[in-house]
């Protein structure tokens, strides 16, 4: 699946430049950029876009980069947070 980049989360890449969800190292830089600078709606329509698999797949693999309390958050919401001996406060 291609959508379209919006200017206001990949100033990046050029206007109307398309980023192809099929492609892992593309839906990775969505996840991660709508994850760490999205809007509700931009995180809405990212779960509308993305199957749930492939989601937490990305995030598996994005998670390193994302802001803490956004990986926490999640993390959570996958239902597999770190130990909390890993956790750094």
């Amino acid at each position: 699946m291609k959508i379209v980049a919006e200017k206001r989360l990949f100033w990046n890449l050029r206007e109307g430049a398309e980023i192809d969800l099929s492609k892992r190292s593309q839906l990775d830089m969505y996840v991660q950029q709508v994850l760490s600078r999205g809007r509700q709606a931009d995180v809405q329509s990212l779960l509308a876009k993305v199957d749930r698999r492939d989601f937490k797949a990305s995030f598996e693999r994005i998670k390193a980069y994302l802001p803490r309390p956004v990986k926490r958050f999640w993390e959570e919401w996958f239902g597999n947070p770190e130990p909390s001996s890993k956790r750094n406060p």
